[in-house]
């Protein structure tokens, strides 16, 4: 008897130094970086040059929209940028024998039609929509012919980070002062049986109302996102 009691004892010492050492936590696979696209612009989709589970590069032309109209106008202010400009360099060299008011005139028309050229350039670029960073589309939302308004945003695109994941992980918030970056993760993904490690490089600054958890980050790459997966944040010290 005395023997079970030792041996009992001994099981809950050795329960309660785990749980001094190790925090459990809960955890989803995220991407690094996901971004909804949209065109900030209105017009009708003339092409599409990418699908779902494409890799993209930062910078690479996804979709655009017909710009007929568009570039016509930004002609037509190139057009009056260049007279107006020639029209102020006249009056440049004559600037001491005329009157400053006219100068100013001829002056405040040339930068307007700077200032127009750079509005229409602006405007034909908002016709062509890009990827914000290297990634991998994972949804395409539109087809060619649909028509898309900048007043009422409609997603196109649904990009991620082509390996880079983060681990948002949950834990019991009475663990608030103890959990710190740079603490090791010790974890497993559903549906594999390896052990991974990784460092707690974020902790979110408030806890959830709704169920008294949590969250922190952890870096790791080439998961699926969505999985699921369970972990213990190993204390300092330990």
């Amino acid at each position: 008897m005395k023997r079970w009691i030792i041996g009992f004892v001994g099981i809950l010492i050795l329960a309660s130094s785990l749980e001094a050492a190790q925090i459990y936590a809960t955890f989803t696979v995220q991407a690094k970086q996901d971004a909804s696209l949209a065109f900030s612009s209105s017009g009708t989709i003339e092409n599409i040059y990418v699908d779902t589970t494409a890799e993209v590069k930062k910078g690479e032309k996804l979709a655009v929209l017909k710009d007929e109209d568009l570039k016509s106008a930004l002609q037509v202010a190139r057009t009056a940028l260049k007279y107006a400009k020639i029209d102020y360099d006249r009056q440049k060299k004559v600037k001491n024998i005329v009157s400053k008011f006219e100068f100013d005139k001829y002056a405040l028309k040339y930068e307007t039609a700077k200032a127009q050229l750079r509005y229409q350039r602006s405007l034909l670029d908002k016709t062509v929509l890009k990827a914000p960073f290297d990634g991998v589309i994972y949804d395409k939302l539109v087809e060619v012919g649909d028509v898309v308004s900048g007043q009422m945003v409609k997603t196109a695109f649904k990009i991620q980070s082509k390996t880079a994941r983060k681990l948002v992980l949950e834990f019991d918030q009475r663990y608030w002062k103890i959990v710190k970056v740079g603490q090791i993760f010790k974890y497993k993904v559903d549906g594999d049986g390896t052990t991974h490690e990784g460092k707690i490089s974020k902790i979110y600054p408030s806890a959830s109302s709704s169920n008294r958890k949590m969250r922190a980050e952890v870096a790791t790459k080439d998961f699926v996102t969505g999985l699921f997966g369970d972990g213990y944040i190993q204390k300092v010290g330990k």
